[in-house]
């Protein structure tokens, strides 16, 4: 909501699936994920963007904070935890 009010277009994605789908047919500045989606966790999501050569910058806000976690995160090719 903070991003749209402040004059940013922003499209969103309650699933996994459909965030894929979204970052998958559409050309975004960032992408924001939560590791803890339904149907496709944040994980699968950016590795699969990653195998398709998507290189739009991932950020994961998410309450899954342990060290594993971020490492986790990093290691698939998030830009930031």
């Amino acid at each position: 909501r903070g991003l749209g009010e402040n004059g940013f277009v922003v499209d969103t994605a309650g699933r996994g699936d459909d965030g894929l789908f979204l970052a998958s047919t559409h050309e975004f500045d960032l992408i924001i994920l939560d590791v803890m989606l339904p149907g496709k966790t944040g994980w699968e999501v950016l590795r699969t963007l990653r195998s398709q050569g998507r290189h739009t910058p991932v950020l994961f806000l998410t309450a899954r904070d342990t060290v594993e976690d971020r490492v986790q995160g990093l290691e698939l090719g998030a830009d930031d935890y």
